[in-house]
């Protein structure tokens, strides 16, 4: 046995991403913090940050996921938002203080379908108060907290999809595919605006997050009991599944060795083509299908990959 494969063969079976459904009143950060005293395990993370009222798809990282979250946090994302029409309030949503209520009975199905029209596509969005974007090193939130209005700069964002599931005169069900970056409770309470009657997010489910389904979550206990039954494991997708829109290429054995000391390698002559690839960001993977790092192939190498990343526990 190679050493390279020795050091590929220490790998703990707590290792990849558990889609876990975060239920309401819990932080990101509580879910974090007891699935790291679950699993004995120190190294654990999420991609996407929920607010405590909300609920649904939290991805949490183990182990050397951690290492993979920046490749995470560009997919899009699905909700099921519930927007109350006539009531405005501070944060954009149910926890925050009425400032408006206005009668909304006179808002039609029609009227909806129409505003709902206006912010499909590429859009700019202000970034609410109550939000963890840092202006000029501090958090909006705790200049909101303070009572302070920051200037802050528009971003852009895309609504892919936005379509009404029901309306009964005064709540509105929404679904919201969107990029990174997109506030659904400032989608709903501009959505109101756009009305002329107001509104906030009265509660957020988050179906999905890129190829990971609401339907393959676990609830924390789920993740306990599986724990326990040591029925856990095929829950982890690994870090190749997490990676799997970066092309790969495969590296011979002596390329291994090189590739898991972060050394450059040019694998031709292993039956592929890296004229195709472009730039950008490749996985690289050992004979036997296991993933050694990721690599960046810039085309100005003569087919050189330079290692980026190494994934293998042996970098520890």
């Amino acid at each position: 046995m190679t050493s390279a494969t020795t050091m590929l063969e220490q790998r703990v079976s707590q290792d990849g991403v558990l889609i876990v459904h975060k239920e309401a009143g819990w932080t990101s950060h509580d879910v974090v913090a007891r699935v790291r005293t679950l699993l004995k395990e120190s190294k654990v993370g999420h991609a996407g940050t929920l607010d405590p009222s909300a609920t649904g798809v939290l991805p949490i990282l183990v182990g050397r996921a951690t290492r993979i979250a920046e490749y995470l946090v560009d997919w899009d994302k699905e909700y099921r938002a519930q927007l109350r029409l006539g009531e405005t309030t501070d944060t954009q949503d149910a926890t925050g203080r009425l400032l408006v209520s206005l009668d909304p009975r006179g808002v039609t199905e029609g009227d909806l379908h129409a505003v709902l029209a206006g912010f499909r596509g590429i859009q700019r969005q202000l970034p609410p108060m109550y939000s963890a974007v840092k202006v000029g090193g501090q958090r909006l939130y705790k200049a909101a907290r303070a009572g302070k209005t920051i200037d802050r700069a528009e971003r852009s964002i895309v609504i892919h999809t936005l379509g009404l599931m029901s309306f009964d005169g005064r709540d509105a069900t929404l679904r919201v595919v969107c990029s990174k970056g997109t506030y659904v409770r400032t989608l709903c309470a501009d959505i109101g605006q756009a009305l002329g009657v107001g509104g906030h997010l009265l509660s957020l489910e988050r179906r999905r997050v890129g190829p990971l389904s609401i339907e393959r979550a676990l609830r924390v206990e789920q993740v306990a009991s599986h724990l326990e039954a040591r029925t856990l494991a095929p829950h982890f997708l690994s870090l190749d599944e997490l990676l799997f829109e970066l092309p790969a290429v495969v590296v011979n054995e002596e390329q291994a060795e090189r590739v898991l000391h972060g050394a450059p390698v040019s694998p031709a002559g292993n039956g592929q083509s890296l004229s195709s690839l472009g730039r950008g960001n490749v996985r690289l993977k050992d004979e036997a299908g296991r993933l050694l790092a990721i690599g960046v192939h810039d085309q100005t190498g003569l087919g050189s990959i330079k290692v980026r990343k190494v994934l293998s526990l042996s970098s520890h």
